[in-house]
Parts: structure tokens; C-alpha cells; sequence
């Protein structure tokens, strides 16, 4: 069981920024699936993360499309822009999963690693 973090690149954000962005996604995909047994089976192992970067927001729509339609857990997150991002609400990354690798491969297994 894992889960995939998939972060924006195109932003350039600071890497605390990246963190916090990265943190909130992977907080709140297991926080509102306490119940699944994915999230459950996940939290009683090792919590495996894998970070991966896509080059703009059209590209993480489209992977947070992919995974929603696998019926994969799939949680994005949109930055108010108060610290970054000139005041503008800014899509930043997601969090897909956790599930097993056989069914997470298939949406992000060609994404690149941060």
C-alpha cells in the first residue's frame, strides 16, 4: 500500500512550501476516508509516500481525472494564494491514494519523481 503525491513543478514554489502543499493533500485523503479499508490497511503498515511532479494544472487534472475514474482515493488541494501566487486560489498538487501499486501504477506510474 502506498500513497502518490503528485506535485505541480510548473509553480516553482519554495520547497517548504511544497511540504505544506504535499502535507495538506496526503492529511486530507486519509482524514475524509477513515472508514476505507485502503486508508485503514495503509495506516497499519509503513505509510509509504512516492513524491512525483507534473508540469502544469491541466496535467494534474488530468491524472486527478484518471485516478477518480479507477476509483482510486483522490483528494487535490487549491492554495489560497495568500503566501504565494499573488492572491490568485492556485491548484498545487493532490494526493492519490493509498491503494496497492497494481492499481496506483496504472494512473502515475509514468510520472517523474521529484
Amino acid at each position: 500500500m502506498k500513497q502518490i503525491i503528485v506535485m505541480r513543478t510548473d509553480l516553482n514554489m519554495r520547497k517548504g512550501k511544497m511540504v505544506a502543499q504535499g502535507a495538506h493533500a496526503a492529511v486530507a485523503a486519509v482524514v475524509e476516508n477513515l472508514d476505507d479499508p485502503r486508508v485503514v490497511e495503509w495506516l497499519n503498515s509503513h505509510f509509504t509516500k512516492i513524491c512525483v511532479g507534473v508540469g502544469s494544472a491541466e496535467e494534474l487534472s488530468e491524472v486527478m481525472a484518471r485516478a477518480r475514474a479507477a476509483g482510486l482515493i483522490t483528494r487535490g488541494i487549491v492554495d489560497s494564494g495568500r503566501t504565494e501566487f499573488g492572491g490568485v486560489p492556485t491548484p498545487t498538487c493532490a494526493a492519490i491514494g493509498p491503494d496497492t501499486a497494481d492499481r496506483l501504477d496504472p494512473v502515475t506510474g509514468g510520472l517523474r519523481l521529484l
